[in-house]
């Protein structure tokens, strides 16, 4: 393979980074990373299409006559944290954070982007996709909708997201289940209120609510295989204003992660099934608003392959090694892969803060092999 020298171009790259990381815009309103990171790939020679899913970015490099195409996938959002890192480049949004390391994300694939215009000698098409609301509303599944695969198709698709805790600039896969599927519900439970004294003319919410959170945990021990990862979390429960007073509504804010497509629509199903009945059982009402859900990330066995092979020819067998199981963690990268094969591949942050954490910061050292493994895998798939 073509060897590439990102020395003359890394500072650029690291202040890239670092301004990215200054500018951290929630789901769907990267307006200003939007314009930032269009202006570079405009300069670099890309057709830059604009406006999928509100902010998001394709840009497409063709060379030769090919009708080969490859797709690379970046996310751009933050998350709603204030950051306490004290860094030189700190966030200048308050209230907002690049806490996942979507900056180093976005700069890795623009650091490809850099060499890839600087390369005649591969034959087809790349497609660079710079993904709003990874976060919080599904922005690869609204770019999905927005005609993504339709308007710029690609044979494969690839993503690489930093992990604390992984060697720096260590890569780790594996074929089939990568990630969990999530789903978030806010279930309602509409009771009778009244005074704390006359419980009796009474449907408490509160009785009804602690009654479905305890039934709730026997549906993964009872009703999913033990092979079968999956987890159910009820993270909130709120209800009434004092200890006298009885309310009328208890809010319950449940999560579900599995990795197999049955077992999550079993438990979206078994999860409404029994909070009606619990309710019902106590004359209250169990009311059901699902969220955004993404599903599980499953790698194409054969993607997987050819970006562990980059990663050997590039950087030595040693670099890549198999992840032993599936994190339980969710990606939206997941609505990407449902429509084309692909391999969601990890890259060492080394011994940082974890993921979402208000003191995380990416690491600029994994910049440059990064953003070669992208270059280096559009080239072995368009020779």
């Amino acid at each position: 393979m073509r060897d590439t020298n990102f020395s003359e171009f890394l500072p650029e790259l690291v202040d890239i980074r670092h301004k990215l990381h200054e500018m951290p815009e929630i789901g769907l309103s990267e307006v200003k990373t939007s314009e930032f990171v269009a202006g570079l790939l405009q300069s670099w020679g890309f057709e830059v299409t604009r406006g999928l899913a509100i902010t998001g970015i394709v840009a497409t490099l063709k060379r030769g006559n090919s009708n080969r195409a490859i797709g690379f996938r970046a996310d751009m959002d933050a998350l709603p944290m204030h950051e306490e890192t004290g860094l030189a480049y700190q966030s200048k949004h308050p209230g907002a954070m690049h806490a996942c390391g979507h900056d180093g994300h976005t700069s890795m694939l623009l650091g490809a982007a850099w060499a890839l215009s600087k390369d005649e000698s591969f034959n087809g098409t790349v497609h660079l996709i710079f993904q709003p609301a990874e976060e919080n509303f599904g922005g690869g599944k609204l770019m999905i909708e927005d005609g993504l695969f339709e308007r710029f198709p690609c044979e494969r698709v690839y993503a690489l997201h930093n992990w604390p805790g992984l060697p720096v600039g260590q890569f780790s896969s594996r074929a089939g289940a990568m990630a969990a599927s999530i789903d978030v519900l806010t279930l309602t439970i509409k009771g009778k209120g009244g005074h704390g004294a006359q419980p009796e003319l009474t449907v408490d919410p509160v009785v009804v609510g602690s009654s479905v959170v305890m039934a709730l945990q026997t549906l993964v021990s009872r009703n999913v295989s033990p092979h079968q990862p999956s987890v159910l979390t009820v993270g909130s429960f709120q209800a009434g204003s004092a200890s006298n007073i009885i309310p009328d509504t208890a809010v319950l804010e449940i999560s579900m992660r599995a990795m197999d497509p049955v077992v999550r629509k079993q438990l979206q199903e078994r999860v409404e099934q029994v909070a009606r009945l619990q309710a019902e059982s106590y004359n209250a009402e169990a009311v059901f608003d699902w969220q955004v859900g993404y599903p599980a990330t499953i790698n194409d066995a054969e993607a997987v392959e050819d970006a562990r092979a980059v990663i050997a020819d590039t950087f030595g067998a040693d670099a890549y090694v198999e992840l032993p199981e599936p994190l339980m963690g969710s990606e939206d990268f997941s609505f990407l892969l449902e429509k084309v094969p692909g391999a969601y591949v990890l890259i060492g942050n080394g011994d940082s803060s974890g993921l979402h954490t208000t003191r995380y910061d990416f690491n600029d050292d994994i910049l440059e092999r990064g953003a070669t493994y992208f270059y280096q895998l559009a080239r072995a798939a368009l020779v």
